[in-house]
């Protein structure tokens, strides 16, 4: 039987087993449709907003009030609730009732009219980082707005230019230049970044699943024949990955347009480059779980392989956390996973407009790996297959 033939047929008798066994074929079609479509849906909004904070106002004057007003005024916050005492506060914050609150102290107003520093203290959730990081940052700019005018208009009062005062307040202005994701758009960075990771879990996992579920039902005559060949072997496991690969491949085209085009995000860089880096992702991922049903020829062990491997790969990929500030094993590890090089490549492509020269070696280290781990494959199931009483495994 020739490789064209062995590849037919084994891709025939998958689609048959996939018709008969629906579960098999949710697996890589509407399942994992439908988690894609809720990590977008969470991801949405793009940009938290109207975050709920409380105010512990304990002065009760125009400037606390004006304050509160500039507070409620910022797109990231809601005052959502006064309190009255320290501990009503110590309980909201406890139940997460609110996220924040901003305390103003009894001397507030008289502080700002006798010309001293009047100190407004923030009590946030450090747990939530990210909710904290935002409430930081638009209370700070509330406050100093606040503190900007206040000292505008003490100054015009004493007969200071406008613009002199303005210079003599700020003479170094720092320039801030966001280069890339300048929204700082969650849709675009996180919901991008999880989705491949999302279907890097499902694909290795059904590259584990296929494979070793041939050995656990004991019909691995039936896929590759009594007498395999290196060919056939090799044909055989093309043919049982390409239902797989097409299905996930397919969910993850649809959800990267959705994300770009379809969002009304036109990335700087090479979609096509992506997509590509994508498919080629996802062909390594099946390739590393069959190969761990072949050399372990036990679906449980390969299953647990694949949550070794694939269920910490956002958080060593660089996204969450710096790669640069890992120890050395843990930079050792992030290196070793295929999800590090692919992120990179998708960041540099969709945020960055990096040439495309600078995102090749990636590309080309994703294809030889699944080249390469699916040639592993091969001298495995053709050893296994003369070995039937090793079938039938867990």
């Amino acid at each position: 039987m020739g490789f064209a033939q062995a590849f037919a047929t084994s891709a025939r008798r998958e689609a048959a087993w996939l018709k008969r066994s629906r579960w098999d074929l949710a697996m890589i079609s509407w399942v994992p449709l439908l988690a894609v479509a809720f990590l977008w849906w969470t991801f949405s909004a793009g940009l938290p907003n109207r975050l709920p904070i409380g105010v512990l106002d304990q002065d009760h004057s125009a400037q606390s009030r004006q304050l509160i007003r500039f507070l409620q005024a910022t797109p990231g916050l809601q005052v959502v609730r006064a309190y009255d005492n320290t501990t009503d506060v110590t309980q909201a914050m406890r139940s997460v009732e609110v996220y924040a609150v901003v305390s103003i102290p009894p001397d507030f107003a008289r502080s700002l009219k006798l010309g001293r520093a009047a100190q407004v203290t923030l009590l946030h959730n450090a747990q939530l980082g990210t909710h904290s990081s935002l409430i930081q940052r638009d209370v700070r700019n509330a406050v100093g707005t606040l503190s900007a005018g206040i000292e505008l208009a003490a100054r015009n009062k004493r007969g200071e230019p406008a613009l002199t005062t303005q210079v003599s307040m700020e003479p170094i202005k720092t320039s801030l230049v966001t280069l890339f994701n300048p929204s700082l758009n969650y849709e675009q960075f996180l919901a991008a970044a999880l989705i491949p990771a999302l279907l890097h879990i499902l694909a290795m996992t059904a590259g584990a699943w296929a494979v070793g579920r041939e050995l656990r039902d004991r019909t691995v005559a039936d896929w590759l024949g009594p007498q395999a060949g290196w060919g056939r072997t090799a044909a055989a496991l093309l043919g049982k990955l390409l239902w797989p690969l097409l299905g996930l491949g397919m969910v993850g085209t649809l959800a990267m347009l959705w994300l770009t085009l379809g969002r009304g995000w036109h990335p700087p860089g090479s979609l096509a480059w992506v997509l590509l880096a994508l498919w080629t992702f996802l062909a390594l991922s099946l390739a590393m779980g069959a190969l761990a049903s072949s050399a372990t020829r036990s679906l449980r062990t390969a299953l647990s392989t694949t949550g070794f491997i694939t269920a910490p790969a956002f958080a060593f990929g660089g996204v969450g956390f710096p790669l640069q500030s890992m120890p050395v094993l843990a930079r050792g590890w992030a290196e070793l996973l295929p999800y590090t090089h692919y992120i990179r490549l998708q960041m540099e492509q969709l945020q960055m407009a990096a040439p495309l020269a600078y995102s090749a070696p990636a590309l080309m280290a994703l294809a030889l790996s699944a080249i390469f781990l699916g040639a592993c494959c091969v001298p495995f199931l053709k050893r296994c297959s003369g070995q039937p009483d090793t079938w039938g495994g867990r």
